[in-house]
């Protein structure tokens, strides 16, 4: 049985460009609060296990803005995914990376090289 209400299942590719940008936008917003509802996860942390950050991500929506003439800069960025002046973050949520986090991040980047 079909339930009337749930439109049919679709490729994201085959959704209109609107929809798929909305949707896209959604889950960005959705991945920032969950980074700032778990602030106990560092940026090296991110970087070892997936090769990005929240400075990534600041630095991947200046890009973006820049692509389409929008003028911000980096700290502005920041900003808006730390959820905070960085400045401010580092000072509340940032703790000292342990030697065995510098090493994994090191074993990581030489992993790429490679």
């Amino acid at each position: 049985m079909t339930d009337k209400n749930i439109p049919s299942v679709q490729k994201i590719s085959e959704l209109d460009e609107q929809t798929r940008t909305e949707l896209e936008a959604a889950a960005f917003r959705r991945l920032l609060k969950h980074l700032d509802d778990n602030k106990d996860v560092q940026n090296i942390d991110l970087m070892i296990l997936a090769d990005f950050c929240r400075n990534c991500l600041s630095k991947w929506l200046v890009t973006a803005g820049e692509e389409r003439a929008v003028a911000f800069d980096y700290e502005a960025a920041r900003e808006h995914v730390y959820g905070m002046p960085y400045s401010e973050w580092k000072t509340h949520h940032q703790g000292k990376a342990t030697p065995e986090q510098l090493a994994a991040l090191e074993a990581r980047q030489q992993g790429k090289k490679e």
